[in-house]
This record gives C-alpha cells, structure tokens and sequence, in this order.
C-alpha cells in the first residue's frame, strides 16, 4: 500500500483512515484543530485541579476507589499507577493491526478536546504509531466497559516508556529501549490522564471496522460461489428476476440477487433443472441465497451505522464539556458496538452455513444432478473432495458455537461499582475468528464449483463468461482443476487466499461489472 498521511482532527474519524493506520503502516498528523481543541480542554482541567474540591479522574482514585480525594503531591504517582495496575492482561499476543487501531483509536478520542489530556501526549501517541511502535497487547483482559482497560493500558504503559513492545523489525524489545531507539521522550503523566488513555472502547471498535471491511468482501465472493454453484448444479436463474425481489423490498436481498443473476450472464448451464430428472424447484441452499446472503448484508449495513458513530464519537470519563464542565458519564459501555458484532458473528455462521450445504450438495451424485460422486476422477480409487467437505464442516461447527452472543454475558466487577458489563471485546475476539472461518468456507465452496462447472464444460455445457473468468483466475492463482487425487491442502490454502485477498472478486467484475 503507498504511504500516505491520516490528519487527525476534533471531530472523528473514518473507517478508511483507520485501517489504513492499522493495516497499512500510514502515517499520522494532528490537525491545528487538534492541538488547539487539546490545549484549551487542558486549560480546564489545570484549572479544576488547582481547586480544593475533589473531581473525579483529576483529584481522585478511580471506579471503587473514587470516594478518596488525593492531593497534588500524589497525582502523578496516581495517574502513572492506574496505567501499570490495569496493564494486567493475560495470555497470547494480539495481532499488530488491532493494537494500531486501537491506539489509533484512542488517539482520536483525545484529539477531540473532551479528555483534558496535554497536547504532547497526543504527540507521542502520534509518534509511536509513527515509528511503528506496537506494544505488546494480551488476548484477555478487557470487559468491554470502562472501555478496553487491559488492552489500552498496555498501550498507555509503552508512551511511558514501560513494558514490552514490538519494533518496526517484529523484534519484541522493552519499550524504553525502542523509544530511546526513534528519539521519543517517555511522557509523564498529570492529571486526569492516565484514566484518559484507558477509558475506550476503541479496541472492539477497530476491531469491527475491519471486520466489516473483511465481511463486504465476503458477502460479494458467497454472492459469486452461490451463483457458480447453481450453475453447477444446473439450476434456474428465474427465481433471481428483479422483480421477484421488489415484492420483498430488503434492499441486501435485492443486492445479492443482481449479484448473481450478472454472474450468470450467458450461462448455458442454468435453466437444464426440467431436463432429465425434472425439478419444479431447486434447494433452499440454492433458491434461498439471496435472501440468506442479503440479510446478513443488512446486518452488514446497520453494523456500519454503529460503527460510524462511534467513529465520530469522543469515549471517556469523565469528559471535558464545552462550555467548561467536566461531567462523569456512562459513555464508555461498550453495548452499542458489542451487540453488532454478536449480530455479525450471527449472520456468517448463517452464512457460512448455507455455502456448505451447497458443496455438500455438489459432492452428491443422488442430488449433483449428474456429477461424478465427490467430483472424483475415478470415484473409489479417487475420493475426490470428500474430505475437503468434512474441513468445511468443521469451520461451520466452529462458526456455530462462536455465534453464541458474548454481550448476553455480564461478570460484575471493581467492588461492584462497575455491575454491568459489555463483554464487547470478547465479542470482537471471536468475530475475528469467525472472519477467517468464513473466508475458509467459502474458499471450498468456491473449490467445489468451479471443478464441477469444469466437468460440466468437459460435457459440451458453457458456462457463463464471469463463471469462466474466475475459473481461468483461480487456476491461474496456483489452484489445480479436475484430476486424480493429490494433496488437497495447498489447492485448498491457494483458494483461501485467492478469496481473502479479493483476487475472486477481482477476477469476475470486469465481465460483470462492479458488484455490490
């Protein structure tokens, strides 16, 4: 990806500027805005901190412990022990495009002038992403409420040049020594904000931009399999008419729908359903996909509008008001954004689902309607894609279970004053596995379909020119077609990754044109 430059201003930012951040190494600014709208907000707080009267987050503990007032002599011990007492997280490392849109993230929040945080420490969060800094992050730790504690607190631990980072090489090192490495001074923190580099949900929300931006690519390839396969299976495309859709005016039924019926453009292999063994109709699997995929792809589109706010939104507590207040909130409970990714985990179980119930259908040869049993060479000495079947049913059952919501879950904690929690990380954990997943199934799904869209060709049948289009990629991207048995794993790691990496969709919208 060229590298270019995110400006980061008061007020928010967008999906494409953090997965820039996150996924490809972009580099960050502070408006004029920023820096002004940061240093009058800490102004405010400077001056509430000179008073006698205890405010919460600049003059007192935090959560259970906020009833205390502490004075000026121990503030900054204060602020720098809530940043190593919450950096208590546990188990593997999460992944490096997370943890940069999680700083990223928060770096927005404060850039916002409600946080009262100083301008020099949004530089150095600016400076850190800059030089490719990531600090070591662990898998379990946050609640979803009070923000993504654990997780934005080892974040906050390496801007005071504590902990453990990774370095722009992958080499994990300590995080004074990689700070001292790029000329970045440690900062020390004052009051209010140590409590302000904590207080986010912005780990779950990085965490859906880019599972949204995953799924869109996603939801297009099911639209192309489904399509390859009804082919395959030599179904009709009638049930895809427009005006079928109108009468059921969900507008991601509506999309899917286009979606294959220009895939199928051309195809001599649809409409053979009332040949020799006639069928009235073809299989849910089959007839049902445009209603299955576009409801997820609705489920896609309100999950963008949470996403969107949150985006635009300033996450903490408390916050720094514009007419000089600053107020205690409940902003930070992240039940908004942990509902759309249990509903998102949802819909590519579903999903994922149905597409495996179509290859199951291609390898069939009682419901293949002619295909050769598992799509084998020479069935009983060749097995053919019987066991590339069990994998795909395998992810599906994994899928299943992570479709469970965690945000129907709350654990009460902090002394019971926090009693009520989101579980929204864990909820983001577990869509990023189910992404993978989905891209998995959809991998076999597509595998299956084009071998038998071949073995149909083989028997004077043309398919459509975009189903022919991403045959000719996929064979292209290393994947073999029909054939003897041979190792099935690297075919089937080719056509993950032809389908991860938007080669699929790439390979058809020049026949198509440019599909939603």
């Amino acid at each position: 990806m060229d590298m270019h430059t995110v400006v980061v201003g008061p007020s928010g930012t967008t999906a494409e500027d953090v997965i820039a951040v996150a996924r490809g190494n972009a580099r960050v600014e502070l408006s004029a805005d920023a820096v002004a709208a940061l240093a009058a907000a800490r102004e405010i707080v400077d001056a509430l901190a000179a008073k006698p009267e205890p405010v919460y987050g600049v003059s007192t503990g935090f959560g259970a412990l906020a009833t205390r007032h502490i004075g000026q002599e121990l503030r900054t011990q204060l602020q720098r022990n809530i940043v190593r007492s919450h950096a208590a997280g546990m188990g593997p490392r999460v992944e490096r495009e997370v943890v940069r849109a999680l700083m990223f993230l928060r770096l927005k929040t404060v850039a916002s002038g409600r946080t009262g945080v100083r301008p020099e420490v949004a530089q150095t969060m600016v400076d850190v992403l800059n030089a490719g800094i990531t600090p070591v992050v662990h898998e379990y730790g946050s609640l979803g409420c009070s923000g993504d504690l654990a997780p934005l607190s080892h974040c906050a631990l390496t801007l005071m040049g504590e902990g453990e980072a990774e370095g722009p090489d992958g080499v994990v090192r300590p995080s004074g020594e990689l700070l001292a490495a790029h000329g970045i001074t440690p900062v020390e923190l004052r009051e209010k904000e140590g409590l302000a580099l904590l207080n986010g949900t912005d780990g779950m929300l990085g965490m859906l931009v880019m599972a949204l931006a995953d799924l869109r690519n996603l939801y297009t390839c099911a639209d192309i399999t489904a399509a390859l396969s009804l082919e395959a299976l030599l179904g009709t495309d009638k049930v895809l008419a427009p005006e079928l859709h109108a009468i059921r005016p969900h507008p991601g039924q509506g999309a899917s729908a286009d979606n294959m019926l220009r895939v199928l453009a051309g195809s001599g292999l649809t409409g053979h359903h009332q040949d020799d063994a006639p069928r009235v109709q073809d299989a849910y699997s089959v007839r049902c996909a445009p209603q299955v995929n576009g409801a997820g792809r609705d489920t896609l589109a309100h999950a963008t509008t949470v996403a969107d706010r949150e985006l635009a939104a300033a996450v903490d507590n408390p916050v720094v008001l514009p007419d000089g207040r600053v107020e205690s909130n409940g902003n930070f409970h992240g039940a908004p954004v942990a509902y759309v990714l249990d509903f998102l985990a949802i819909a590519a179980a579903d999903l994922g689902s149905i597409a495996e119930r179509r290859t199951d259908r291609l390898l069939d040869k009682n419901r293949s309607h002619g295909l050769p049993p598992f799509l084998a060479d020479d069935a009983g000495v060749d097995s053919g894609l019987m066991i590339a079947q069990y994998t795909q049913a395998a992810l599906v059952s994994e899928m299943k279970r992570l479709a469970v919501p965690a945000s129907a879950d709350s654990i009460p904690s902090s002394a019971m004053q926090e009693d009520h929690v989101s579980m929204g990380w864990s909820a983001a954990r577990k869509l990023r596995t189910a992404v993978d997943d989905l891209t998995r199934i959809i991998a076999v799904e597509l595998y299956a379909a084009t071998r038998a869209i071949e073995l149909r060709a083989a028997e004077g049948l043309v398919p459509a020119p975009a189903s022919q289009a991403a045959v000719e990629a996929l064979r292209a991207a290393g994947v073999e077609g029909p054939g003897p048995d041979r190792f099935l794993a690297p075919d089937l790691a080719a056509a993950d990754a032809f389908v991860r990496t938007g080669g699929l969709v790439a390979a058809v919208e020049p026949v198509t044109g440019s599909l939603a």
